[in-house]
């Protein structure tokens, strides 16, 4: 497992920490860790208060900046490598693979595709976010002004987001789906994403483009963008992601399941990614192949 280099970690004081030492605001801030726990760390030298080597024990003022500078950790494995499919000084489109994060959490902090991508691409933003075992294109801003317009774009729902997923049995030719996503219970975190009546709306279409051996390919288009939306909708209806390790026929997890959403196994893959270029307005379509372990449906799957 990887060593990374350790992150100073930064929160200000809010008026919910005010009278709290800084051992209980932080147990209660974060409490992946008892005050105990924080209260070693800060004995330990890894914390200060307004750039002050803490003790535990201080009492709080709104305001204060808190810095936990925590040590480096072994990372979980992660394939890191990923190829640039468009580049110009306003943007980069990457092909991210299956398996590496895209954002920081749960562990992983530089095996994740905003600090790689940052290595060749200093300051690169991601516009929108893959799960960790999904494949396929992200966009990132390289500049202030791309982050804006992208983001615009993003919330005005002007941007094309096609994927490719192999799916359980054999599904319809074309269908859509609006089964609304929220939190709902779950063994190991207490909550996640699944399909939920009280759950925001959403929106997946999709078409079949190939069946066999007890599978289907299918394309999709989210017209919305929520956490895990393909692997629930698709489960939703009766076709869960074959090989998904969370989510069962009809979009939620098992009741006793401690699989977690970062659990690889599903095939998923965000295809084509269709945008206006946030300097000159011109029509970008990109398109990314799915990896080799698709090798079974790629007859079926057109380059372009």
């Amino acid at each position: 497992m990887p060593l990374n280099h350790g992150y100073a970690y930064r929160t200000r004081v809010d008026v919910s920490g005010v009278s709290l030492s800084l051992a209980e605001y932080l147990a209660r801030r974060f409490p992946h860790a008892t005050a105990d726990e924080w209260t070693a760390r800060a004995v330990a030298g890894e914390i200060t208060v307004n750039g002050q080597c803490a003790s535990g024990d201080e009492q709080l003022r709104a305001g204060m900046e808190i810095v936990w500078n925590r040590p480096p950790w072994n990372e979980p494995e992660a394939p890191t490598e990923f190829s640039v499919v468009a580049l110009d000084e306003s943007f980069v489109a990457v092909d991210k693979p299956s398996g590496l994060p895209t954002l920081p959490g749960g562990g992983f902090l530089e095996q994740t595709l905003l600090f790689q991508a940052r290595r060749r691409f200093a300051g690169a933003v991601p516009m929108h976010r893959l799960g960790r075992g999904t494949s396929g294109i992200v966009l990132l801003a390289r500049t202030e002004a791309a982050r804006r317009a992208f983001s615009r774009d993003w919330q005005r729902r002007a941007v094309e987001k096609r994927y490719l997923a192999v799916v359980q049995g054999e599904a319809p030719a074309h269908g859509v789906v609006e089964v609304p996503i929220g939190p709902v219970a779950h063994a190991a975190l207490g909550t996640i994403h699944a399909a939920s009546a009280s759950g925001k709306r959403a929106r997946s279409e999709f078409w079949r483009r190939a069946a066999q051996g007890g599978l289907s390919l299918v394309e999709v288009l989210i017209d919305t963008g929520r956490a895990h939306q393909i692997r629930i909708h698709m489960a939703a209806i009766g076709h869960p992601l074959a090989g998904d390790p969370l989510y069962r026929a009809g979009g939620l997890p098992a009741a006793d399941s401690t699989a977690l959403p970062g659990d690889l196994g599903y095939r998923l893959h965000a295809w084509r990614l269709g945008f206006a270029h946030p300097v000159t307005g011109e029509a970008i379509h990109l398109c990314a192949p799915p990896p080799a372990t698709w090798d079974d449906f790629r007859r079926h799957i057109p380059d372009k």
